[in-house]
């Protein structure tokens, strides 16, 4: 049952990516016919979103940790969490992760990091003060899972997407308000410059919409991929699942949270809506039904 959850999990973040990619790759392309640069429009998609992901590689988790107010946790007074993180470390076959902590009540924690290599797991306060040994590792499971499976990487990645597409597309709304203003639209005659037109008004007005959808399915399918990978790390899901439980009743809000980075934090630190449709918008799947999945394995 786990091994099925881990699998069908990457086959579905990784066809969520592709499909990411493609839209970029769209949006360049007609930006391009748009603009009469032809396909170097879609060359400065590529330029702009290869030079945004490289920028997050090497320094979106020096940002997250500065934005979160978090400081390396002391060993002599947080043996007990620096020996579990060290413990799951070799377990999972990764170099041990820093440790950060931030000082805050509310439970909570996330990874952070470009690769195994160079990661940091991250914890407040509240959460090490309020679960109990083996609750605490299958948080520690979660976190490292995602570093293992490279989450903190896709998570970077199709931020910086987001952005690049939400770039674009304002880009090719402003072309074509200053084109039909200024009377300079030319190239934009006849049914297909028509087309065209209507093709990039839609893909400007929608593209974003769908980018940000597309993250927040990333970012849920990671949880589910975290929570399996950890429960098997553990060899116990009960663990995990307990911590989720108490994380999700309580009821301190995370002061250095924002919608920016909500979606890196193991449970959403934001208000949590219910309904199918806010579940669409939401960076975590339900609570409910993460516990559910985690007590059925």
């Amino acid at each position: 049952m786990i091994y099925e959850e881990i699998e069908g999990n990457k086959r579905r973040s990784v066809l969520i990516i592709v499909t990411f990619t493609a839209l970029v790759l769209l949006i360049g392309y007609v930006f391009g016919r748009l603009t009469n640069w032809g396909l170097w429009g879609l060359v400065i998609a590529l330029i702009i979103s290869f030079f945004s992901v490289f920028v997050s590689y090497f320094y979106s988790d020096k940002m997250v940790l500065s934005m979160c107010r978090a400081t390396p946790a002391d060993p002599l007074e947080y043996p007990h969490l620096v020996n579990s993180v060290e413990g799951l470390s070799i377990a999972a076959g990764i170099p041990v992760p820093k440790i950060y902590l931030i000082d805050d009540p509310a439970p909570n924690a996330f990874a952070t990091g470009r690769d195994p290599e160079h990661s940091v797991i991250c914890f407040t306060t509240g959460l090490v003060r309020l679960l109990n040994r083996q609750e605490l590792e299958g948080v520690i499971g979660h976190e490292m899972s995602h570093i293992k499976n490279y989450d903190i990487l896709v998570s970077s990645i199709t931020v910086v997407l987001v952005g690049v597409i939400v770039l674009l597309s304002d880009w090719m709304l402003r072309h074509i308000r200053w084109s039909r203003i200024g009377g300079k639209g030319k190239g934009l005659g006849g049914w297909p410059g028509m087309v065209l037109l209507i093709l990039a008004v839609v893909l400007a007005l929608l593209a974003p919409l769908v980018a940000q959808l597309l993250h927040l399915a990333v970012s849920r399918k990671r949880e589910y991929l975290a929570d399996a990978s950890g429960a098997l790390l553990t060899r116990y899901p009960e663990g995990l699942a307990s911590a989720l439980e108490k994380i999700s009743k309580d009821t301190n809000p995370l002061v250095v949270a924002n919608k920016a980075m909500a979606h890196l934090f193991i449970v959403n630190p934001m208000l949590d809506i219910k309904g199918k449709l806010n579940d669409m918008f939401n960076t975590h799947p339900p609570t409910e039904e993460r516990i559910r999945r985690l007590r059925a394995m």
